[in-house]
């Protein structure tokens, strides 16, 4: 009896370990984001998945706070709405154009209706986690439920008892283009294409995705939709003019801008109906490929919600991290998981991918990622990917090289096989050094520098990456061409790439271009105006551009020189001469002084990158590093947190959520292509990073904070003392553990 109490209660404590043991996934909630203009979504997705499954409440009713057709809008989802009209398949998450967002698919019941304005429905127990969502549409009663793999999704509808509908609108989205095609393959499957591109107004950026849907239910009946166009003397007898027309007889291939499918049935109380998508770049016979392929015959929900929650374990977990509240790992473990999300894969299983800014089809025995928001998250995004999943970090690398070779330019800001040009600069140039320098090198570095020294040194005539090259290689900056050209914001982003490129430059043994660019590099000083103690735009003249105010361009107004920002924003952004910059300024004291009251008056934009590396410069400043730990610790109290407008602004790809990552961690790359990284407070007790062995020849980096969660008093690197606020990637990959003792 005794033993059989004792198991009973071994059964119960083991029970009650694995209740409250929390996987790194328990931790993320995807709502973070979804409001603030975060442009986050709780949909389903796998880490670096092309499709996500999202729900889609920006359109149909004049109750929601947020319409995609009333204001610029580029998300799927904001949490204050609760209208819902769809779950969209393919998403993008955390930018700042709309696209995307298409192949709307929803459930309803009673009569068909094939109006979004009124089919739409308001929904409660909303539920997300890595993976998975749900939510109730109260309207109809039923129970949604969305999963995802790679290149597929799952839905599981819930219904009650009565007639139940099923509707593909393919008019609808986030996109600006329009146009689709859709065929019934057989009664419970219809496959089909809609177009999508002009992403941030680029009208040639356009590209076809590919659909298979897959019903496990036979419809009593079946149909398309179409909005037929207004119509006068010529057809004034058609009922359908400017309205939907159903077609219930009509199951050839039906093509427009504003068109669908439908599928009603009738269902039992609680039956459910489950619908499978397979997407594409390259073709419909790929979309079912990837379908038959990532979902076998026999593939539950359940299954399939449980190997996405798997994967997203294996990833969140190559960092663990002990200590701190509840509330700041759920900041961590979705910052993460945000940063995860994108570059996403564009291959098919086969390997097939759209040739970039082409029309061919080629193989890749790579991943092949898309959606490179460059200048975004080539400060942090992908320095993360290079210490933590250097294997995805080469395939990115391995994907800029194929684009190279396929367009003759490295990528800007590349979204599924087209090149958008959007935002400046010439970012792809750093992301390749940096992750050079600090050793991946599985990839023809003479090939990468052809690449870049044909950007940087190309005529802008002819340069699709500086377009103003001309008066930059000749005067070493950029003059204004029109009062908001965004010229000064144009020449510090060439200044960072060139300084990359001469490291480069001078690790393969170029001298004389590695002096080239260095020199180019130190350009930024043309800029430097006394009066206001700032950079400034110049005019054509040669002179500084008046009237000048340093604060205009505040909030996202435009600004004379500036994108995105203005004069204080920018004038700490040469991060590759901050000792020069110091100089200029008048010596260490007044910098420290200057880019304090750029806090102090709130002149930092917390929201954007051009001034987010500025609490780590006081690291360059002996005695003032204590500033930089102040500063982060309260800049990430003040603005991640785990609520649903827990970012400072728009999550740029990943951006905003690596800057808090590495923050968390105690480290931080605030110059793009150089191997290095600023010291800062950790939050966490204890951060254990999973290395790849096949490129760092360790196992794991373990960070330590010891004593107080005060100021560092003294910082320990294998157990020796280590003096200094900045550290070398070599240092720290060789290092198997760093310790910051705390006051």
């Amino acid at each position: 009896m005794m033993k059989k109490l004792f198991l009973a209660s071994l059964f119960v404590c083991n029970a009650a370990v694995a209740l409250f043991a929390q996987e790194p996934a328990d931790y993320v909630n995807p709502f973070v984001g979804t409001t603030n203009f975060g442009t986050t979504n709780p949909g389903a997705v796998v880490p670096q998945g092309m499709m996500s499954a999202t729900p889609f409440n920006v359109m149909g009713s004049a109750e929601n706070k947020f319409d995609k057709d009333k204001q610029w809008w580029s998300t799927p989802y904001e949490v204050n709405n609760k209208y819902l009209t769809g779950f969209a398949h393919v998403n993008l998450s955390g930018v700042g154009c709309p696209d995307m967002g298409s192949l709307l698919l929803m459930p309803t019941t009673g009569k068909l209706n094939v109006d979004y304005r009124s089919y739409g429905s308001e929904y409660t127990d909303e539920m997300a986690t890595p993976g998975y969502y749900t939510n109730l549409l109260t309207k109809y009663g039923i129970r949604c439920e969305m999963t995802a793999t790679a290149r597929t999704s799952r839905a599981r509808f819930t219904f009650p008892q009565g007639q139940a509908n099923l509707l593909m609108n393919l008019g609808e989205g986030l996109t600006n283009e329009s146009g689709a095609t859709v065929r019934f393959v057989n009664e419970r499957e219809i496959e089909g294409s809609k177009l999508l591109g002009t992403f941030c107004y680029t009208a040639d950026a356009v590209f076809p995705i590919y659909f298979v849907m897959r019903i496990n239910k036979a419809p009593q009946e079946r149909g398309y939709w179409k909005m037929q166009r207004e119509m006068q003397a010529e057809a004034a007898w058609d009922a359908h003019a400017g309205s939907y027309k159903l077609y219930k007889s009509y199951l050839k291939d039906m093509s427009g801008d504003d068109i669908g499918s439908w599928f009603s049935f009738d269902t039992e109380e609680g039956e459910q109906v489950e619908v499978s998508i397979g997407v594409s770049f390259v073709s419909i016979e790929n979309a079912r490929l990837n379908l038959n392929t990532e979902q076998p015959e026999g593939t539950t929900f359940e299954q399939i919600r449980k190997d996405a929650r798997a994967k997203w374990n294996d990833d969140l977990g190559r960092i663990l991290v002990e200590g701190g509240t509840k509330s700041q790992k759920s900041v961590f473990y979705t910052a993460l998981y945000h940063a995860l999300i994108h570059p996403n894969v564009l291959q098919d299983v086969n390997g097939q991918y759209p040739q970039m800014e082409g029309n061919e089809i080629l193989t890749t025995n790579h991943n092949r990622y898309t959606v490179f928001s460059l200048w975004d998250t080539y400060r942090n995004v992908h320095q993360l990917f290079t210490l933590v999943y250097p294997e995805r970090q080469m395939d990115m690398i391995h994907t800029m090289m194929g684009m190279y070779k396929e367009h003759g330019w490295f990528p800007k800001w590349e979204l599924y096989g087209r090149e958008t040009y959007t935002m400046e600069g010439d970012p792809s140039i750093p992301v390749i050094v940096d992750s050079w320098m600090k050793g991946l090198r599985g990839f023809d570095i003479n090939l990468a520098y052809e690449g870049m020294y044909k950007s940087a040194t190309t005529p802008g005539k002819d340069n699709l990456m500086r377009p103003d090259n001309d008066p930059y290689m000749e005067r070493g900056y950029c003059p204004m061409e029109s009062q908001f050209d965004n010229s000064v914001s144009h020449a510090l982003e060439y200044y960072i790439a060139d300084y990359s490129l001469s490291t480069l430059a001078q690790a393969l043994g170029k001298k004389e271009d590695a002096k080239l660019f260095f020199n180019r590099s130190m350009g930024y000083k043309h800029y430097y105006c006394k009066e206001f103690g700032t950079l400034r735009p110049i005019k054509q003249s040669g002179e500084f551009y008046s009237p000048f105010d340093p604060l205009q361009g505040a909030n996202f107004e435009p600004s004379p020189g500036f994108h995105e920002g203005n004069a204080w924003n920018y004038t700490f952004y040469v991060p590759h001469d901050i000792k020069g910059l110091m100089k200029l300024m008048g010596g260490q004291k007044r910098f420290v002084n200057k880019l304090q009251m750029v806090f102090d008056k709130g002149y930092y934009d917390p929201a954007n990158e051009p001034d987010i590396a500025y609490p780590y410069l006081f690291t360059y400043c002996k005695g003032e590093e204590w500033r930089t730990q102040k500063l982060v610790k309260e800049l990430l109290a003040k603005h991640f947190t785990d609520k649903p407008n827990g970012l400072p602004g728009n999550e740029d790809a990943g951006t905003m959520s690596a800057w808090a990552i590495f923050s968390m961690m105690g480290l931080y790359p605030d110059c793009p292509g150089v191997p290095e990284y600023s010291l800062t407070t950790p939050t966490f007790d204890k951060v254990t990073i999973k290395l790849d062995p096949k490129y760092w020849d360790k196992e794991e980096l373990v960070i330590r904070k010891e004593g107080g969660d005060g100021y560092i008093d003294a910082i320990r690197l294998n157990g020796k003392k280590y003096g200094k606020y900045r550290i070398s990637h070599k240092d720290l990959i060789h290092g198997s553990e760093l310790v910051f003792h705390c006051k």
